[in-house]
């Protein structure tokens, strides 16, 4: 059993905890904890029945959110933690890798791979997807966003850790099965384009040295209305996200369509600012 502490965030996400859960098993991590903000269906039953640790979290709408929140009042006592969403599965390639890595590593960290769901099934092409979220506890913590006013998302959603010591890679994917219909895919993106543009125009010197290469990249590109062509073409032409068919089509045009918000939503809040707003993008 590895040394280690998942926490599974968690809000009305009955559908897919249980199989989450399963897909850890009893005897991989030395602790299963769901963090629950509120949930009002059978979340907290089924980790209780399965064995995890529950615990409540209300969030006062300042810093620290969620994730944050549970490094600093319920530290685990293990030597590593993994951040798990509820519709993230664990497969027997990456528990074996885990284990095969973990016990000897000099990193403080692992960047990790994940699976893209589309329209009911699997992308193979396009920009994949990695999350920094297994780390040593005492390493680091997610970076710190003043978002008093603006921000009403209860965890950390695009911020990453800030460690200290060095990173690694686990090339086995988690799968991340998330099988919601259109509308939410649509309805979350429009949050995290508000997000985004917010995050743009408050970040200071500060945030911008702790941010990783791949988030320079992004808020250099959100002040040229060519940020979403510019995504559509990497990842539909030199990604080969036309090998996908149809669906790498269109999810290459919603991400563009995504950029392209953030785009227009920081365009707008300059403007409404008046013209010493750091005038126009």
């Amino acid at each position: 059993m590895l040394d280690l502490t998942i926490v599974i965030p968690v809000k009305n996400e009955a559908d897919s905890l249980g199989d989450c859960l399963d897909s850890i098993g009893t005897d991989f991590a030395s602790q299963v904890v769901v963090v629950d903000s509120g949930s009002t269906d059978a979340s907290c039953q089924i980790a209780n029945d399965w064995g995890a640790e529950v615990v409540g979290f209300v969030w006062d709408g300042k810093f620290p959110k969620k994730r944050n929140w549970y490094l600093r009042e319920h530290t685990p006592a293990t030597k590593w933690v993994l951040f798990l969403d509820a519709d993230e599965h664990l497969t027997p390639a990456f528990k074996s890798e885990l284990s095969q890595t973990l016990p000897s590593t000099s990193h403080v960290g692992f960047w990790l791979h994940y699976t893209i769901y589309f329209l009911g099934r699997e992308l193979k092409h396009g920009y994949p997807l990695d999350k920094l979220a297994l780390f040593q506890v005492g390493a680091g913590e997610y970076e710190r966003i003043e978002e008093d006013g603006w921000s009403h998302l209860d965890m950390e959603i695009h911020e990453h850790p800030i460690l200290d010591g060095t990173l690694g890679t686990i090339r086995s994917k988690i799968d991340h099965r998330d099988f919601r219909p259109l509308h939410h895919y649509i309805a979350k993106h429009n949050e995290y384009s508000s997000w985004e543009a917010a995050r743009f125009l408050v970040r200071s010197e500060e945030d911008r040295a702790s941010m990783t290469w791949k988030q320079k990249l992004k808020y250099r590109m959100v002040t040229s209305p060519l940020a979403g062509p510019v995504y559509f073409v990497g990842a539909y032409l030199f990604l080969r996200g036309f090998l996908d068919g149809s669906r790498g089509f269109v999810f290459a045009l919603l991400k563009m369509s995504y950029f392209t918000q953030v785009y227009c939503k920081i365009r707008e809040a300059r403007q409404a600012a008046g013209p010493d707003s750091h005038g126009d993008v």
